[in-house]
Protein backbone atom coordinates (compact mmCIF):
# COMPACT_ATOMS: atom_id res chain seq x y z
CA UNK A 1 0.00 0.00 0.00
CA UNK A 2 1.25 3.49 -0.85
CA UNK A 3 2.45 5.53 2.12
CA UNK A 4 1.14 9.07 2.45
CA UNK A 5 3.66 11.54 3.90
CA UNK A 6 3.04 14.99 5.32
CA UNK A 7 5.68 17.72 5.27
CA UNK A 8 5.81 21.13 6.91
CA UNK A 9 7.65 23.62 4.71
CA UNK A 10 9.26 26.91 5.75
CA UNK A 11 10.45 29.40 3.16
CA UNK A 12 11.38 32.96 2.38
CA UNK A 13 9.18 33.74 -0.61
CA UNK A 14 11.14 36.77 -1.82
CA UNK A 15 12.72 35.01 -4.82
CA UNK A 16 9.68 33.00 -5.93
CA UNK A 17 6.46 33.53 -7.88
CA UNK A 18 4.59 31.91 -5.00
CA UNK A 19 4.08 28.38 -3.73
CA UNK A 20 2.21 27.00 -6.74
CA UNK A 21 3.88 26.02 -10.00
CA UNK A 22 3.49 28.72 -12.65
CA UNK A 23 4.72 29.33 -16.18
CA UNK A 24 6.08 32.81 -15.47
CA UNK A 25 8.82 31.92 -13.01
CA UNK A 26 10.23 29.65 -10.34
CA UNK A 27 7.87 28.50 -7.58
CA UNK A 28 8.58 26.97 -4.18
CA UNK A 29 6.54 23.91 -5.16
CA UNK A 30 8.75 23.24 -8.18
CA UNK A 31 11.93 23.45 -6.12
CA UNK A 32 10.65 21.11 -3.40
CA UNK A 33 9.23 18.59 -5.88
CA UNK A 34 12.55 18.41 -7.74
CA UNK A 35 14.41 17.76 -4.48
CA UNK A 36 11.94 15.02 -3.52
CA UNK A 37 12.29 13.43 -6.93
CA UNK A 38 16.04 13.19 -6.40
CA UNK A 39 15.52 11.49 -3.04
CA UNK A 40 12.79 9.05 -4.12
CA UNK A 41 14.00 8.46 -7.67
CA UNK A 42 10.56 9.16 -9.13
CA UNK A 43 8.37 12.20 -9.89
CA UNK A 44 6.53 13.59 -6.85
CA UNK A 45 3.35 15.66 -6.92
CA UNK A 46 2.72 17.74 -3.80
CA UNK A 47 -0.75 18.69 -2.53
CA UNK A 48 -0.64 21.81 -0.35
CA UNK A 49 -2.82 23.23 2.40
CA UNK A 50 -3.12 26.35 0.27
CA UNK A 51 -1.05 28.63 -1.90
CA UNK A 52 0.93 31.75 -1.16
CA UNK A 53 1.42 34.56 -3.64
CA UNK A 54 4.70 35.93 -4.95
CA UNK A 55 6.83 37.37 -2.15
CA UNK A 56 4.76 35.85 0.67
CA UNK A 57 6.57 33.70 3.24
CA UNK A 58 5.65 30.59 5.24
CA UNK A 59 6.72 29.10 8.55
CA UNK A 60 4.29 26.22 8.36
CA UNK A 61 2.82 25.44 4.96
CA UNK A 62 1.64 21.80 5.00
CA UNK A 63 1.84 19.45 2.02
CA UNK A 64 1.29 15.75 1.44
CA UNK A 65 2.31 13.28 -1.22
CA UNK A 66 2.15 9.60 -2.01
CA UNK A 67 5.61 8.09 -1.52
CA UNK A 68 6.63 5.83 -4.43
CA UNK A 69 8.81 3.76 -2.10
CA UNK A 70 9.48 3.37 1.59
CA UNK A 71 12.18 5.60 3.09
CA UNK A 72 12.86 6.74 6.67
CA UNK A 73 11.44 10.13 7.63
CA UNK A 74 14.98 11.44 8.00
CA UNK A 75 15.28 11.14 4.21
CA UNK A 76 12.22 13.36 3.84
CA UNK A 77 13.69 16.02 6.06
CA UNK A 78 17.49 15.92 6.24
CA UNK A 79 17.85 14.26 2.83
CA UNK A 80 15.59 16.73 1.05
CA UNK A 81 17.01 19.71 2.94
CA UNK A 82 20.49 18.85 1.69
CA UNK A 83 19.18 19.43 -1.84
CA UNK A 84 17.18 22.61 -1.15
CA UNK A 85 18.43 26.21 -1.38
CA UNK A 86 18.97 28.17 1.88
CA UNK A 87 15.60 29.96 1.60
CA UNK A 88 13.53 26.73 1.72
CA UNK A 89 13.51 23.98 4.35
CA UNK A 90 11.46 20.96 5.39
CA UNK A 91 10.98 21.48 9.13
CA UNK A 92 8.88 18.38 9.86
CA UNK A 93 7.85 15.11 8.22
CA UNK A 94 5.55 12.29 9.27
CA UNK A 95 3.40 9.46 7.93
CA UNK A 96 -0.34 10.20 7.94
CA UNK A 97 -3.54 8.24 7.43
CA UNK A 98 -4.62 7.57 3.85
CA UNK A 99 -7.64 9.83 4.38
CA UNK A 100 -5.53 12.86 5.29
CA UNK A 101 -5.47 15.76 2.85
CA UNK A 102 -3.31 18.83 3.46
CA UNK A 103 -6.01 21.18 2.18
CA UNK A 104 -9.34 19.51 2.86
CA UNK A 105 -8.46 18.17 6.32
CA UNK A 106 -7.33 21.59 7.59
CA UNK A 107 -9.48 23.19 10.29
CA UNK A 108 -7.72 26.49 10.86
CA UNK A 109 -4.93 28.68 9.52
CA UNK A 110 -2.87 31.32 11.24
CA UNK A 111 -1.34 34.20 9.29
CA UNK A 112 1.01 36.83 10.64
CA UNK A 113 1.70 40.23 9.10
CA UNK A 114 4.61 42.47 10.14
CA UNK A 115 4.83 46.24 9.86
CA UNK A 116 8.10 48.10 10.50
CA UNK A 117 7.47 51.66 11.72
CA UNK A 118 10.28 54.16 11.54
CA UNK A 119 11.78 57.06 9.64
CA UNK A 120 14.62 54.80 8.48
CA UNK A 121 14.12 51.49 6.72
CA UNK A 122 15.38 48.32 8.38
CA UNK A 123 17.68 46.25 6.13
CA UNK A 124 17.20 43.25 8.43
CA UNK A 125 13.40 43.46 8.31
CA UNK A 126 12.91 44.76 4.78
CA UNK A 127 12.22 41.37 3.22
CA UNK A 128 9.70 40.37 5.91
CA UNK A 129 7.88 43.60 6.79
CA UNK A 130 6.02 46.56 5.33
CA UNK A 131 7.98 49.72 6.05
CA UNK A 132 5.86 52.68 7.16
CA UNK A 133 7.13 56.06 8.32
CA UNK A 134 3.85 56.82 10.10
CA UNK A 135 3.17 56.44 13.79
CA UNK A 136 0.08 54.23 13.93
CA UNK A 137 -2.55 54.50 16.65
CA UNK A 138 -2.57 50.94 17.96
CA UNK A 139 -5.65 51.47 20.14
CA UNK A 140 -7.76 52.46 17.12
CA UNK A 141 -6.53 49.45 15.16
CA UNK A 142 -7.29 47.13 18.08
CA UNK A 143 -10.83 48.47 18.43
CA UNK A 144 -11.47 48.04 14.71
CA UNK A 145 -9.97 44.55 14.59
CA UNK A 146 -12.49 43.30 17.15
CA UNK A 147 -15.19 43.49 14.46
CA UNK A 148 -13.38 40.88 12.35
CA UNK A 149 -14.01 38.02 14.77
CA UNK A 150 -16.87 35.67 14.00
CA UNK A 151 -18.45 34.44 10.79
CA UNK A 152 -18.90 37.17 8.19
CA UNK A 153 -19.10 37.84 4.47
CA UNK A 154 -15.59 39.06 3.60
CA UNK A 155 -16.40 40.09 0.02
CA UNK A 156 -14.91 43.54 0.67
CA UNK A 157 -11.60 41.92 1.61
CA UNK A 158 -10.83 39.76 -1.43
CA UNK A 159 -8.83 40.32 -4.60
CA UNK A 160 -10.67 40.99 -7.84
CA UNK A 161 -9.33 37.71 -9.27
CA UNK A 162 -10.41 35.61 -6.28
CA UNK A 163 -12.34 32.59 -7.56
CA UNK A 164 -13.75 31.34 -4.23
CA UNK A 165 -17.30 30.00 -4.49
CA UNK A 166 -18.34 31.69 -1.25
CA UNK A 167 -16.97 34.75 0.52
CA UNK A 168 -18.17 33.74 3.99
CA UNK A 169 -15.34 32.91 6.39
CA UNK A 170 -14.96 32.60 10.15
CA UNK A 171 -12.23 34.43 12.03
CA UNK A 172 -11.41 32.81 15.37
CA UNK A 173 -8.99 35.33 16.83
CA UNK A 174 -7.05 38.50 16.04
CA UNK A 175 -4.03 39.88 17.88
CA UNK A 176 -1.99 43.05 17.45
CA UNK A 177 1.41 43.05 19.19
CA UNK A 178 3.87 45.92 19.30
CA UNK A 179 7.56 45.11 19.81
CA UNK A 180 9.44 48.38 19.60
CA UNK A 181 9.16 49.54 15.98
CA UNK A 182 7.75 46.21 14.81
CA UNK A 183 3.98 45.64 14.77
CA UNK A 184 2.75 42.06 14.33
CA UNK A 185 -0.85 41.41 13.27
CA UNK A 186 -1.95 37.79 13.81
CA UNK A 187 -5.18 36.41 12.38
CA UNK A 188 -6.51 32.86 12.75
CA UNK A 189 -9.56 31.59 10.93
CA UNK A 190 -11.25 28.70 9.19
CA UNK A 191 -9.94 29.86 5.83
CA UNK A 192 -9.03 32.98 3.88
CA UNK A 193 -9.88 34.54 0.54
CA UNK A 194 -7.17 35.64 -1.85
CA UNK A 195 -5.39 38.74 -0.45
CA UNK A 196 -7.86 38.80 2.45
CA UNK A 197 -5.26 39.26 5.19
CA UNK A 198 -3.33 41.87 3.20
CA UNK A 199 -6.47 43.93 2.53
CA UNK A 200 -7.47 43.67 6.20
CA UNK A 201 -4.03 44.91 7.25
CA UNK A 202 -4.13 47.70 4.66
CA UNK A 203 -7.48 48.84 6.06
CA UNK A 204 -6.28 48.62 9.68
CA UNK A 205 -3.23 50.71 8.80
CA UNK A 206 -5.45 53.42 7.34
CA UNK A 207 -7.48 53.35 10.55
CA UNK A 208 -4.26 53.61 12.55
CA UNK A 209 -3.26 56.62 10.47
CA UNK A 210 -6.55 58.31 11.29
CA UNK A 211 -7.72 58.25 7.68
CA UNK A 212 -10.67 55.97 8.35
CA UNK A 213 -13.10 55.72 11.26
CA UNK A 214 -12.78 52.92 13.79
CA UNK A 215 -16.09 51.56 12.46
CA UNK A 216 -14.65 51.02 8.96
CA UNK A 217 -14.19 47.24 9.30
CA UNK A 218 -17.77 46.75 10.46
CA UNK A 219 -19.11 48.93 7.65
CA UNK A 220 -17.09 47.05 5.02
CA UNK A 221 -18.33 43.69 6.28
CA UNK A 222 -21.88 44.99 5.89
CA UNK A 223 -21.41 46.57 2.46
CA UNK A 224 -19.18 43.95 0.81
CA UNK A 225 -17.69 46.70 -1.34
CA UNK A 226 -14.02 45.99 -2.16
CA UNK A 227 -13.58 49.44 -3.72
CA UNK A 228 -14.35 51.01 -0.34
CA UNK A 229 -11.73 48.97 1.55
CA UNK A 230 -8.10 49.88 2.15
CA UNK A 231 -5.06 49.18 0.05
CA UNK A 232 -3.64 45.70 -0.34
CA UNK A 233 -0.64 45.60 1.99
CA UNK A 234 2.63 44.52 0.31
CA UNK A 235 3.29 40.80 0.01
CA UNK A 236 6.60 40.73 1.89
CA UNK A 237 4.98 41.41 5.28
CA UNK A 238 2.76 38.32 5.15
CA UNK A 239 3.67 34.89 6.51
CA UNK A 240 1.63 31.70 6.79
CA UNK A 241 2.48 30.79 10.36
CA UNK A 242 0.65 27.52 10.90
CA UNK A 243 -2.02 25.17 9.54
CA UNK A 244 -4.03 23.20 12.09
CA UNK A 245 -5.93 19.93 11.90
CA UNK A 246 -8.48 18.04 14.00
CA UNK A 247 -7.10 16.55 17.20
CA UNK A 248 -6.33 18.59 20.31
CA UNK A 249 -7.73 21.82 21.62
CA UNK A 250 -5.84 25.01 20.92
CA UNK A 251 -6.13 28.32 22.75
CA UNK A 252 -5.36 31.10 20.28
CA UNK A 253 -4.44 33.47 23.08
CA UNK A 254 -1.58 31.18 24.02
CA UNK A 255 -0.81 30.49 20.38
CA UNK A 256 -0.38 34.19 19.64
CA UNK A 257 1.47 34.78 22.92
CA UNK A 258 -0.76 37.68 23.91
CA UNK A 259 0.75 40.26 26.25
CA UNK A 260 -0.35 43.46 27.94
CA UNK A 261 0.45 45.59 24.88
CA UNK A 262 -1.59 43.42 22.54
CA UNK A 263 -5.21 42.73 21.79
CA UNK A 264 -6.50 39.22 21.26
CA UNK A 265 -10.17 39.06 20.43
CA UNK A 266 -11.96 35.76 20.18
CA UNK A 267 -15.50 34.79 19.27
CA UNK A 268 -16.80 34.22 22.78
CA UNK A 269 -14.43 35.02 25.62
CA UNK A 270 -10.99 34.38 27.00
CA UNK A 271 -11.87 30.71 27.24
CA UNK A 272 -12.76 30.24 23.57
CA UNK A 273 -11.21 27.13 22.07
CA UNK A 274 -11.24 25.44 18.70
CA UNK A 275 -10.50 21.77 18.30
CA UNK A 276 -7.34 21.69 16.23
CA UNK A 277 -4.02 19.92 16.17
CA UNK A 278 -0.99 21.95 15.10
CA UNK A 279 1.50 20.31 12.78
CA UNK A 280 4.87 21.35 14.19
CA UNK A 281 8.35 19.87 14.57
CA UNK A 282 7.41 18.98 18.15
CA UNK A 283 4.89 16.29 17.18
CA UNK A 284 6.65 14.74 14.21
CA UNK A 285 10.21 14.10 13.18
Amino acid sequence: MTTKIRLVVEYDGSAYVGWQRQLNGLSVQEVVEKALQQVFGAPIRLHASGRTDAGVHACGLVVHFAAPRSLPMTACREGVNSLLPPDIAIVAADVVDPEFHARYSARAKWYGYRVWQGAVRSPLNGRQAWHLRDNLDLSLMQAAAADLVGEHDFAAFRASNCDAKTTRREIFAVALRQHGQLLQVDIAGSGFLRNMVRIIVGTLVEIGRGRRPVTAIRELLESGDRTAAGVTAPAQGLCLMQVMYSGERKDFRNLFGARENSLTTDRESDSFRISVSPVTPQNCI
